[in-house]
This record gives C-alpha cells, sequence and structure tokens, in this order.
C-alpha cells in the first residue's frame, strides 16, 4: 500500500510539473506573439516618424554618448560597480527603483560631489542628434527629454538642444542639510519601473500629442510603446538585443532618422 502511496505521489508530482512547464512555454509563446503584433514595419514607422506630432527621447546612451549616473560614479569614485548595476537596468534584469536605489547608496554621493560633477564633465551629445532634434522644432514636432538621469545633469543637455525644462521627465535628488545624500524624489514619472510610460501616458491626454514617437537605447524606452505610438530603437552607442529584436525600426546612427524627415 505504501508502494502504490508513493507512485501515486510520484506520478501526481510529475503530472504537476508538467503541467507548469507547459504553462510557462505557452505563456512565453503568448507574450512573444502579443510582442510581435505590436510590431510595425520599418516603412510604417518611418511614416509615422514623419507624420509625428512629438518625439520622445531617452538620454543616457541615446542623445548622450555615455550613462550620466556612470560619470557621475566615476567622479565620486565607483565607476566600475554603478556600471554594472546600470546594464542591468537598461538590460530589464532587475527593477528600476532597486538599480537606481542601490547605486545612489554605492557612489555615497554629496551635494559638493554632485555639483562639481556638473560643473567639471561637460555633456557628450551622439553625433547627429543636434541636428536631428533642430530638423524636428523646426517642423514643429515637440521634443522631449524623458530620462531615468537627474535633472540637475540633464539640463545642460536640454539647453544645448534648446529643449524648455517643462519637457523635461527626469529625477530629483534631495539632499540633507549637511550635504550627504538622502532620497531621490519618488514623486517623478521616471524613479520607477513603467515611469516612462506614465510620462507618455500623461502627455498623450494633450493636444498636439495624437502621433507619439519614442526614441531610445533601453528596455525601460521600448516598454514605453503603448502609450508611444512607435518605439524607435537606438543602437548607436550601446546595442541591446531586445531592444533591437523589439522595436518598430531599429538605427546606430542619427543620419539615418534625419535622412528619414527629408524624404
Amino acid at each position: 500500500l505504501r508502494v502504490c502511496v508513493g507512485c501515486c505521489v510520484v506520478v501526481v508530482v510529475s503530472l504537476l510539473l508538467l503541467v507548469g512547464l507547459i504553462w510557462v512555454v505557452v505563456s512565453l509563446h503568448h507574450k512573444s506573439m502579443q510582442a510581435a503584433a505590436t510590431r510595425m514595419t520599418t516603412a510604417a514607422a518611418r511614416e509615422m516618424l514623419r507624420r509625428a506630432t512629438a518625439v520622445c527621447f531617452d538620454v543616457d546612451s541615446t542623445v548622450c554618448v555615455d550613462e550620466a549616473i556612470d560619470r557621475l560614479a566615476e567622479h565620486c569614485g565607483h565607476g566600475p560597480e554603478v556600471a554594472a548595476w546600470t546594464s542591468k537596468a537598461m538590460s530589464g534584469g532587475v527593477s528600476f527603483e532597486e538599480a537606481l536605489a542601490t547605486r545612489l547608496n554605492i557612489m555615497q554621493l554629496t551635494e559638493s560631489k554632485y555639483k562639481s560633477c556638473r560643473e567639471l564633465c561637460e555633456p557628450q551629445l551622439t553625433p547627429g542628434v543636434k541636428e536631428f532634434i533642430a530638423s524636428l522644432q523646426s517642423r514643429g514636432t515637440k521634443v522631449y527629454l524623458v530620462t531615468g538621469g537627474f535633472d540637475y545633469l540633464v539640463e545642460p543637455v536640454a539647453d544645448i538642444l534648446g529643449i524648455p525644462t517643462q519637457n523635461v521627465f527626469a529625477n530629483r535628488l534631495r539632499f540633507n542639510e549637511d550635504g550627504s545624500y538622502a532620497s531621490f524624489d519618488e514623486s517623478c514619472f521616471t524613479s520607477r519601473s513603467g515611469g516612462k510610460a506614465s510620462a507618455l501616458a500623461m502627455l498623450k491626454t494633450q493636444p498636439g500629442h495624437e502621433i507619439l514617437v519614442m526614441i531610445g537605447d533601453g528596455v525601460t524606452d521600448m516598454e514605453a510603446r503603448p502609450p508611444a505610438d512607435v518605439f524607435i530603437g537606438f543602437g548607436g552607442n550601446v546595442e541591446r538585443e531586445k531592444v533591437r529584436l523589439g522595436a518598430d525600426w531599429f538605427v546606430k546612427d542619427f543620419a539615418t532618422l534625419l535622412e528619414c524627415l527629408r524624404e
């Protein structure tokens, strides 16, 4: 009897494992089918870019050649440790909240280091991005910067590109009276996972944002479609496989996008 009971238990457990495996396979297939269904052809994406009423850009590794938080970490003497967490965050391997909090704790950031980083480290724009954004603006297209980076470090980038402060969505840091790091402002859209999508969803409710394009290098940028109508993956500085496969259109330079506007 004990043998029979043991056999039954083994059979039941095996069946449950089999059902679980089948569920995982079906779920992954369903998700891949959903992703494929949301993608449009490159030709359609190109046409949507030409018709766009608003275009949102990621900043780090898209508008700029590097990640500002990694530059800040180097300035604080913790470059390699922070860069590893940045890679995890951009590839979708960890929640954005966890990655942001961990990197800030590793850096042991102070207000004085924060300010001196901006003074000493000029933004390095990706070749062609300034001309592309200027072309969009000349067409009357609204341009936004939507980033998980920090507003104080993004402001100089916006100034160079002629983008008003109200068109910048970024994170805000808080410091204690003694200058030590206190926290980041959790009310900012991009302080949490899915924050870029939330920011774009808000924009979509406003007049003049009927056709909204998102351009970026990371998984968090790709997750903003929808509400973005089109996601253009950018691999000119860092090429991420998930982004290359999931984008409506994947490009490696801004000259390609500028040429599209001129067609």
